[in-house]
């Protein structure tokens, strides 16, 4: 019997089906042995012993494909319809005992995949169901239930005739042979020994299945096909002419090129100088020692200041978790690319100490759709290059882990859609539950996330709960009511809905209002840290706020008389429209610099890069600069300002920006010395404006406006500011709230409706719960699609993204005036940016745009399709004046400004 055949160049190959079945058991096997953390080994004991777990490894990696040992699979035609091999893998058949394989017909073969049918042929065995839903589902998506009937259904798709026994006869004893062979392989003595496991177990052990299923059927590690994995064979070959052992020594040994992270105990002397070179302030110390006291840690929740050094704290815990709980990796999770970028550089330049101390080369994998245009990232070294060299020591990529693998990369670094997508119906997901159960993870700016958002954080955390996985969040302004749902998540997911009988909690703590403030839940017993020994000692910043509502010509003018003297001048906006209205009004002798999402993706890179140089910590600052931007300026940018003006946002974001104002310790322009926070928007009677308004929301922005005073002093009322806007208790304390609090209710309740519509359930953790319809509804397209996913899962309108560039009388140039043909492909594909959502408000519009585009990429870059990199990319091409007119819209693009866009209409108004 075939699992694989091919022909190429005139040459046929195959690939006998019981090799295929033995390769992704010895693969399987080695996988659990080798490469899953000890954590992930003991979650998938459960109460087994770990015997009795690796057998069951091994009959499911070796009985996974025993579906195709059926007629309708073993008639199957080529990929490549080479006729003449089809037909001498059927005379194979005959001469070993299949009779009249050349009148087979197969009325319904596509009703039997062979997926469902190993697991129709095994529960018929007498597999329990949570183990067959695993062979069923193993190419990414379960049945909806136990495929009973399959059988008794479609008899002629498994043994080759309804009702001729004699020609059923060789697939039932083949089958049989198959399934014994199976039973054999992996030690049990009869099928009674195989058990049943609970709903997280077999999510886990399907994403393994699935892995060592694509290793095992990956002919060669690279495009190159220098490195075999497990290649097919020649068709003159029969398993008997292949040393299975030899060849999968090979193939592991090629593939498994990376070092393993071996978590040691913390040394709580000096790890912060070892680390970093400073010296810790008493809040690190107090935490670090408190997390590494944890016997079973779970969450951990740190509140604290802006510029307190929480990434630092989180990096030590992650150590501290991993060595806990037995976890050998990392996630770090982040709002946006841009903060993502940022602590990209930070978690390489820690995972090289720790790649440095066991000598070891470690993966690591920058996970957002722009991650190749990021300079530092594309600068690693690659695995196989390191191993060809020996080098060890370093921080690598592996080529291997890409796509829906890229998870399964031991410490990885992105956006926090790829956390959300733990709870999203894809296909494949149990790939990204395998990569996060071994990791240590970290939730940075958890504050930053929406209601519709926080539906699939909520979801995920219940399913890391399910798996044990630590868990740290980092907050600087965290209300009360999402610290106790994000801990309330997370021990549901652990212990069930009956997690509060055995809940051990200080008194108080859902209300508490400490800060800087360590939660860690400990098993059953949640710990509150809010005594911090030598914090006291540090003086407070007092804050200066004062409302304004100026136009927008004033507002400049205001500005500029603060800096005039010098300084650094932030201005944070809540639309990518107003912060290039406000850089227009700009006199040209002061410098200044605009951030925001609307830059092509090198100008973009190029302008954090260059904002860090200027303001960051070791910046080197210029005497005056004024520097506006929209909310990527209020994230994990470690950036100073002198004074601070910013759009009315809910409270916790105002104090986010601020911690943007006098972060740094540094000689100020004597007008600036005492910190100025001006913010602006809040006009008469309740009206913030309707750009504020859309983004935020009126209840949040009323609740601010009425608690924020003339003066804050930080770190001390943070916690109290925050949670007295968001408590619902308050609200009877501001004056004509009623309407506003019943839209957010009525908004709130539709996000959480709409966010569970494509959510998976939560997990079950008796033992014989299936996988059985855990994928259900799927969202099609959404599959193949990291965008679309993304969207789905922050609620926002799926957009385009386009190639800018300029075609003229004189040829095709990159907007820095460079002449496309002397540019390379991969830096063509770099100038990339997101159209607006407002130019294909639906789908329809969304359609006639893409058309439009494919029509002007095909008419000025009909090469692009047979090119790697811009395979698929749509250009749109801009005039001499850097503007075009597109779908009623007129966009113009300058490298100070990002990407500007006019209603046609509106352009004379």
């Amino acid at each position: 019997m075939w699992a694989k055949k091919r022909s190429t160049d005139g040459r046929q190959y195959w690939l006998p089906l019981i090799v295929h079945l033995t390769d992704t058991q010895n693969v399987i096997n080695w996988l659990f042995e080798h490469w899953l953390s000890p954590g992930q080994q003991r979650l998938l004991a459960g109460s087994l012993p770990e015997a009795e777990t690796q057998r069951l490894v091994k009959f499911v990696g070796v009985i996974h494909d025993i579906g195709k040992g059926t007629a309708a699979f073993q008639m199957k035609t080529s990929y490549d319809h080479d006729a003449e091999l089809d037909d001498e893998l059927k005379a194979r058949l005959s001469r070993n005992g299949f009779l009249a394989l050349d009148d087979v017909c197969l009325a319904s073969a596509k009703k039997s995949p062979h997926a469902i049918a190993g697991e129709a042929i095994i529960e018929d065995f007498g597999v329990p169901a949570s183990i067959g839903a695993i062979i069923g589902g193993h190419h990414g998506k379960p049945a909806k239930e136990s495929p009973e009937d399959q059988i008794a259904t479609y008899t002629a798709n498994y043994y080759q005739s309804d009702n001729v026994r004699e020609r059923q006869e060789p697939w039932r004893d083949a089958q049989r042979e198959l399934f014994n062979y199976g039973l054999t392989s992996a030690s049990y003595q009869s099928v009674k020994e195989v058990p049943d496991i609970s709903q997280p177990q077999a999510v886990i052990l399907e994403g393994l299945l699935i892995m060592a299923d694509w290793l095992a059927s990956s002919e060669y590690l690279d495009r190159e096909q220098k490195r075999p994995l497990f290649p097919l064979v020649p068709l003159d070959q029969s398993w008997r002419d292949i040393n299975l052992k030899q060849r999968f020594r090979q193939a592991i040994s090629a593939w498994d090129v990376d070092g393993e992270w071996a978590p040691q105990r913390v040394d709580l002397k000096q790890p912060y100088q070892e680390r970093w070179k400073f010296i810790p302030r008493p809040v690190q110390t107090t935490m670090t020692q408190a997390i590494g006291e944890a016997l079973d840690p779970g969450m951990v929740i740190i509140e604290a200041p802006m510029g307190l050094g929480k990434t630092e704290i989180a990096l030590l815990a992650a150590e501290q978790l991993a060595y806990t709980t037995g976890r050998d990796g990392l996630f770090m999770g982040l709002p946006t690319q841009a903060t993502t970028n940022a602590m990209f550089d930070r978690v390489t330049a820690w995972l090289k100490v720790l790649a440095g101390g066991q000598n070891e080369n470690f993966q690591i994998k920058l996970m957002h759709s722009k991650s190749q245009f990021n300079p530092k990232y594309r600068e690693l070294p690659h695995a196989a290059n390191v191993y060809d060299e020996d080098q060890s020591g370093e921080v690598v990529v592996n080529d291997w882990f890409a796509g829906k693998k890229s998870i399964l990369t031991k410490f990885t670094v992105g956006t926090i859609d790829h956390l959300l997508l733990m709870g999203l119906k894809q296909k494949h997901l149990f790939l990204r539950h395998l990569g996060f159960s071994g990791k240590v993870v970290i939730i940075d700016e958890v504050h930053a996330y929406d209601a519709y958002m926080n539906q699939y954080l909520e979801k995920a955390i219940a399913w890391l709960g399910a798996y044990h996985v630590p868990i740290i969040v980092l907050s600087a302004t965290l209300p009360k009511a999402k610290r106790n749902t994000l801990l309330k998540s997370y021990l549901k997911g652990k212990y069930g809905r009956t997690y509060q009988r055995e809940l051990t909690a200080p008194k108080g703590w859902e209300d508490t209002q400490a800060y800087p403030l360590l939660s860690i839940l400990d098993g059953h017993q949640l710990k509150q840290v809010k005594s911090f020994p030598g914090q006291s000692d540090q003086q407070p910043t007092v804050l200066h706020v004062q409302r304004l509502n100026l136009s927008d010509e004033a507002l400049v003018a205001q500005v500029v008389s603060k800096v005039v003297d010098g300084g650094i001048a932030g201005i944070i906006v809540n639309t990518v429209k107003r912060a290039q209205a406000l850089a227009q009004l700009l006199p040209p002798d002061i410098k200044t610099m605009v951030l925001h999402s609307a830059f092509l993706a090198p100008d973009r890179a190029a302008q954090e890069t260059a904002l860090q140089k200027l303001i960051g910590k070791q910046g080197e600052r210029p005497a005056k600069m004024i520097v506006i931007g929209t909310q990527v300026l209020e994230q994990s940018l470690d950036i100073d300002f002198d004074v601070m003006y910013t759009d009315v946002a809910p409270m916790d974001l105002i104090l986010q920006r601020a911690g943007r104002l006098h972060r740094h310790h540094l000689a100020r322009p004597e007008k600036l010395r005492t910190p100025q926070l001006f913010v602006m928007g809040i006009g008469e009677n309740d009206d913030y404006g309707k750009g504020n308004e859309a983004v935020y929301g009126k209840y949040l922005l009323m609740k601010t406006d009425h608690f924020l005073k003339d003066t804050i002093h930080l770190p001390g009322d943070i916690s109290p500011l925050v949670q007295a806007v968001y408590d619902p208790e308050t609200d009877d304390q501001v004056p004509d709230i009623t309407a506003a609090r019943a839209k957010f209710d009525a908004d709130l309740k539709r996000e959480t409706r709409k966010a569970q519509v494509f959510q998976i359930g939560e997990p079950k953790l008796r033992a014989g719960k299936t996988i059985h319809g855990w994928l259900g509804r799927s969202l099609g397209n959404v599959d193949q699609d990291e965008q679309k996913a993304s969207a789905a899962v922050r609620d926002i309108k799926e957009t385009l993204e386009v190639i800018l560039v300029q075609h003229t009388a004189a040829g095709n140039f990159l907007l820095d005036g460079r002449r496309l043909e002397d540019v390379s492909s991969q830096e063509i594909a770099q100038q990339i940016i997101r159209l607006p959502a407002v130019i294909t408000p639906g789908p329809a519009q969304l359609e006639q745009a893409i058309q439009d585009l494919e029509t002007l990429t095909a008419r000025y870059f009909s090469g692009w399709q047979s090119d790697l990199w811009l395979k698929g990319a749509l250009a749109l091409p801009l005039d001499q004046a850097f503007s075009t007119t597109f779908e009623g819209w007129q966009l113009s693009y300058s490298p100070k400004l990002g990407l500007k866009y006019v209603k046609e209409d509106d352009q004379h108004g």
